[in-house]
């Protein structure tokens, strides 16, 4: 199935936010290995390099993706290195938990412009080319916090439903052209947002951190976390041909946390 893939991603320019740890790290190593060329945007500079120089085809492109300037310039850096881009991932992202009577302005602000604004600004900067080439695809990677509640984290969960419901209102606007848009919904994932979750819920309940990690687990029906890998195969599938009739969808990917 590798070998299939790559031979139909092979030279298509894929964009990932957030790409150079946890899940869009593994996200831009299967684009890569499938024969994408890859721009990894993130705002830590050598984390970037790091991970670039271990992909073929990679290129690493600063950016904050909350700032619609710096996503501009990344962008017309991304266009200049490896052409038109045909594969947007937008995942990046931050999580924080917090009491909605302690949830400030601030707050609020700052999940929904690093979370969902970002997501709005880096697809205005590819969904004119894809129209134009009657090709593209575009996976937002939201959370199982944008299919429901999540208790102590109500600005995170509205930036993430944003997410689906911008996601499913453009798959409506670009079908007709050979685009897919859709979004992937991680539960608890085994990556660095997920410690930091466990280490809120130390703190918050005042509990060991192996009872914070009992409570993650006992949402999850298999029992384990979700890995990075598991998110990425879903990205790389819906990227893929055989996803062509797939659009305005938001996939779970969480154990049977959400059935």
């Amino acid at each position: 199935m590798t070998l299939f893939i790559k031979a139909k991603l092979a030279d298509q320019h894929a964009v990932v936010t957030g790409g150079a740890r946890g899940i869009g790290a593994a996200i831009t190593t299967a684009l890569s290995h499938s024969g994408a060329r890859v721009t990894i945007m993130g705002r830590d500079t050598t984390a970037l390099e790091r991970h670039a120089e271990t992909l073929e085809n990679a290129a690493a492109v600063p950016c904050d993706v909350a700032d619609e300037r710096s996503v501009e310039r990344a962008f017309e850096a991304a266009r200049k290195k490896f052409g038109d881009v045909r594969i947007l991932v937008s995942n990046a992202g931050q999580a924080k938990s917090e009491k909605f009577t302690n949830t400030t302005r601030e707050l609020w602000d700052t999940m929904i412009a690093v979370n969902l604004t970002s997501v709005f600004l880096c697809a205005r900067q590819v969904v004119p080319g894809m129209l134009a080439a009657r090709q593209g695809r575009i996976v937002n990677i939201a959370s199982t916090a944008g299919v429901q509640g999540a208790n102590r984290m109500s600005a995170y969960a509205a930036a993430k439903h944003g997410v689906v419901g911008l996601t499913r209102s453009l798959a409506l606007e670009t079908v007709k052209f050979g685009i897919t848009v859709n979004a992937v919904c991680p539960g608890y994932t085994d990556t660095d947002m997920t410690e930091q979750g466990v280490q809120e819920l130390m703190t918050a309940k005042k509990i060991s951190r192996e009872e914070a990690r009992a409570m993650i687990m006992r949402v999850i029906p298999r029992g384990t976390l979700t890995t990075p890998q598991e998110v990425a195969s879903t990205v790389l599938w819906l990227c893929g041909p055989d996803a062509s009739g797939i659009t305005g969808q938001a996939i779970v990917v969480a154990g049977g946390e959400i059935t």
